[in-house]
């Protein structure tokens, strides 16, 4: 079986695409890390390599968490399998 993602804890909100070339709807598995286990679901964007998605829903104003910590906030709704980037998710800094 193909990891297409990894996630530090499943407490996180995201994951880190560990491969090259995922594409909308394409049927992706992660590897939870602390608790090594897996997880699967549809890709819902195109989704580079080193680029985050979702693993769950998230609302707009949400914390986003990665590797355990506070990397900003949704400024949109992410469905789990949508790619975070700067188009939805902006640091707390300012």
């Amino acid at each position: 079986m193909t990891v297409h993602f990894c996630v530090h804890d499943e407490g996180d909100s995201v994951g880190v695409v560990v491969v090259e070339g995922i594409t909308s709807g394409q049927a992706l598995n992660g590897w939870i890390m602390d608790q090594d286990k897996m997880i699967a679901f549809n890709a819902k964007s195109d989704i580079p390599i080193g680029h985050k998605l979702a693993i769950r829903a998230i609302a707009a104003g949400d914390t986003i968490i990665k590797y355990g910590v506070d990397i900003g906030k949704a400024v949109k709704n992410i469905a789990a399998g949508e790619h975070l980037h700067v188009h939805n998710v902006k640091t707390k800094r300012w």
